[in-house]
């Protein structure tokens, strides 16, 4: 099943929602502000993304700037970063499977389903 890590608030994550739902496809919304993921989950995502955790970062949220910004950080310290802080977490994010893509554009998410 597809599943949708989800911010509400997010405008490219509502639009990235709405492309699931005009698919007609089943589908899980993850909404990871609520349900934060864990060190596992995280790891395992950014394993399917393709991608080094720092590339996982929404580097222009505040949290971001006021705290990690300057800092040396090892991909644990990174992962740890965006579960005590989800709202780091770059979103939305969608799996089908065994593909996993950022949508942002929200367009990506068309390469998966």
């Amino acid at each position: 099943m597809i599943k949708i890590y989800h911010n509400p608030r997010c405008s490219k994550s509502r639009q990235g929602l709405a492309i699931l739902e005009e698919s007609n496809q089943d589908f899980e919304i993850v909404k990871y502000l609520d349900a934060i993921p864990s060190k596992k989950e995280l790891t395992a995502i950014i394993k399917l993304l393709g991608i080094k955790p720092i590339d996982l970062v929404r580097k222009n949220e505040q949290i971001w700037k006021d705290n990690y910004k300057e800092k040396e950080l090892s991909n644990k310290d990174v992962i740890k970063a965006m579960i005590e802080n989800p709202r780091l977490i770059e979103r939305p994010i969608v799996i089908n499977k065994d593909k996993a893509v950022i949508g942002r554009p929200p367009e990506n998410i068309k390469n998966i389903i």
